[in-house]
């Protein structure tokens, strides 16, 4: 984009089109409504009528710019400024590289691709084309985020030597994404690394800002198994006797029914557009959230540890398991001079000079960020720094671009490998 471009379009708000308009895609695309001068949606590609009706009546999309398959929004022409494209993991690559050779600035959900090669041909086509281009690594936009790398930057803790950071899936969370749900088979999409932890292992990269050297890793899928289902349970909680149900932590009714049920309205809304008992209890009495955890078609990890070794002698471990409460992450930085303490808003430094302890509350006189706090703010502040860098037409505010994507991607590729295989992997072969 021109100078005399950008000057022109100052005043025009970022005119999107949302390709996949589910969970992700309704929720990025809530910054257009609460910014209608910075961010516009014009068009959507979403094959699930209901889904498309809702969203296309909360932006008030016009018909012609309505469409059932990505495919038709690529016939039609280039309709917009951006592309954001939160598909399902397998269906990331023809649309990222149709939309690229179309002239889109790109925001594209995370992982890029669940295979490595299908990554690097995103990557290359992006850079061949030279758009914007930002990956939903929401972790490193949060104010958390921020303000933690802003202290090591000042060299608060003095030279980081190693990092411990835990990712606390939730006992509920992994029953419902990673057992019942989409994510739930890497046959279907792929790694849990990759699924849940891609942000994980970029935001680990980001923090130490050097690059990983190998990576091995120990996990296995421990308690989500046949041979664990209790006896007497039914194939489906909604068919399951009350005494055994009601000692299921994992039961579907104490997930998603009633008041005190455990998920959000994000995660209902997974089940069921029309969010409501009667909608709640047939989903669950047809469709795949409903079925005992013990009786899917699961195949990824519900626990797994992986070990990093930076450029310069540095190390990191990342911890993911099932079997927590669903809460922020722990992060613990060791460094020369002293340690640090995070969990998604404080933050602890320890002084060795005095043993001085002093605490950063992240959240002080945060931003309304309306209805997309989710990820600690990321959602929101990734939506923030996208569209500031399209409005300007350059790529600076963008965190999460494809050099530094495609970097953190084969990590994960190579801990999974690791994994599997047993062995250490360098990062030189990924």
């Amino acid at each position: 984009m021109s100078p005399a471009q950008r000057n022109d379009d100052a005043d025009r708000p970022v005119s999107v089109l949302v390709i996949g308009a589910g969970a992700r895609g309704e929720i990025y695309s809530r910054y257009a409504l609460a910014h209608p001068r910075l961010m516009r949606v014009v068009a959507v590609a979403e094959p699930r009528d209901v889904y498309r009706r809702q969203f296309v009546a909360q932006h008030a999309i016009a018909p012609h710019n309505v469409f059932t398959d990505w495919r038709q929004a690529e016939a039609a022409g280039k309709l917009a400024d951006a592309v954001l494209i939160c598909t399902q993991d397998t269906l990331h690559l023809q649309p990222a590289l149709a939309f690229a050779r179309q002239g889109y600035a790109m925001l594209l959900e995370k992982p890029l691709s669940p295979d490595a090669d299908e990554c690097r041909a995103i990557v290359r086509e992006v850079k061949r084309q030279g758009i914007l281009f930002s990956v939903g690594h929401v972790l490193r936009y949060t104010r958390y985020t921020q303000r933690l790398k802003q202290l090591l930057n000042q060299r608060i803790i003095g030279d980081v030597v190693s990092l411990q950071h835990l990712e606390p899936v939730g006992y509920w969370h992994q029953a419902h994404s990673f057992v019942r749900g989409n994510w739930r088979n890497d046959r279907e999409a792929a790694s849990m690394l990759l699924q849940k932890s891609c942000h994980d292992l970029d935001w680990i990269r980001y923090i130490m800002a050097q690059p990983c050297v190998q990576v091995s890793s120990f996990g296995g899928l421990h308690h989500f198994r046949r041979q664990n289902q209790p006896a007497g349970a039914a194939d489906n909680c909604m068919a399951c006797a009350t005494e055994v149900e009601s000692r299921c932590p994992y039961s579907a009714r104490r997930i998603y029914l009633g008041d005190d049920c455990k998920a959000t309205p994000g995660f209902l809304r997974v089940l069921t557009p029309e969010v409501d008992q009667p909608h709640l209890q047939a989903a669950l009495r047809d469709g795949p959230y409903g079925r005992c955890v013990y009786r899917c078609d699961n195949n990824v990890v519900d626990h797994q540890v992986v070990n990093l070794q930076f450029a310069g002698n540095r190390s990191a471990t990342f911890t993911m398991t099932a079997f927590t409460r669903m809460e922020d992450r722990k992060t613990r930085i060791f460094g020369s001079r002293g340690c640090l303490e995070g969990d998604g808003r404080y933050i602890r430094v320890t002084s060795f000079l005095d043993d001085g302890e002093t605490v950063y509350d992240t959240e002080q006189d945060a931003d309304d960020l309306h209805a997309m706090s989710g990820h600690g703010g990321g959602d929101y502040y990734l939506m923030q720094h996208f569209i500031a860098a399209v409005r300007a037409g350059d790529p600076a505010p963008i965190l999460s671009g494809p050099a530094e994507t495609l970097e953190s991607h084969l990590m994960v590729f190579a801990a999974e490998r690791a994994r599997r295989a047993g062995a250490v992997i360098k990062l030189s072969e990924a």
